[in-house]
């Protein structure tokens, strides 16, 4: 299974959530500290458990972003 990592731009986010219920492993949530547009953006929060990483790069969160403040990048 492929394994990645996604990058999520703070400053264009608006935090809607949808990443955050679109993402099946758990993976990003809401930011507790307000962007500069004063929103709290979503952020990658990467589970450090036995496999470094669970995110699969399957896209789906980029797809689903309003907006396109999200990369995915595969390993």
């Amino acid at each position: 299974m492929a394994k990645g990592f996604i990058r999520i731009d703070k400053e264009r986010c608006k935090g809607c959530g949808l990443c955050v219920e679109t993402c099946s492993r758990g993976l990003i949530v809401i930011s507790s500290f307000f962007n500069l547009k004063g929103y709290l953006p979503a952020e990658y929060c990467e589970n450090e458990t036995d496999d470094k990483r669970k995110c699969n790069a399957c896209t789906l969160c980029a797809i689903v972003c309003p907006d396109i403040a999200i990369e995915v990048y595969r390993e």
